[in-house]
C-alpha cells in the first residue's frame, strides 16, 4: 500500500502529459532535476561555497618551557 507500482507511474506520466502538454514536459523535468540536485547538494554540505573552507586555522604560540616558571604554590608563570 505505500509503495508506487509500475502502473501507477505510468498513470501520474499520462495525467502530467495530458495537463502540460508535450513540449513544456522537458522543462519541467529539468526543473524538477536541478532543485533535486541541489537538495542532494544542501544534504551532503556541498553549498558550492569553498572560500571559507579554503581559509587557514589559526595556530596557537608555542611557548617556550625555559620562559616558564612555577610559583611555589603551583601556579605558572610567563
Amino acid at each position: 500500500m505505500g509503495a508506487l507500482s509500475p502502473w501507477h507511474i505510468i498513470l501520474i506520466a499520462i495525467v502530467a502529459l495530458l495537463l502540460f502538454g508535450p513540449n513544456k514536459l522537458p522543462e519541467l523535468g529539468r526543473g524538477f532535476g536541478k532543485m533535486f540536485r541541489e537538495f542532494k547538494d544542501a544534504t551532503n554540505g556541498n553549498s558550492g561555497n569553498t572560500a571559507t573552507d579554503d581559509q587557514p586555522v589559526p595556530v596557537r604560540k608555542e611557548i617556550n618551557p625555559a620562559e616558564v616558571t612555577k610559583t611555589e604554590s603551583g601556579q605558572v608563570q610567563k
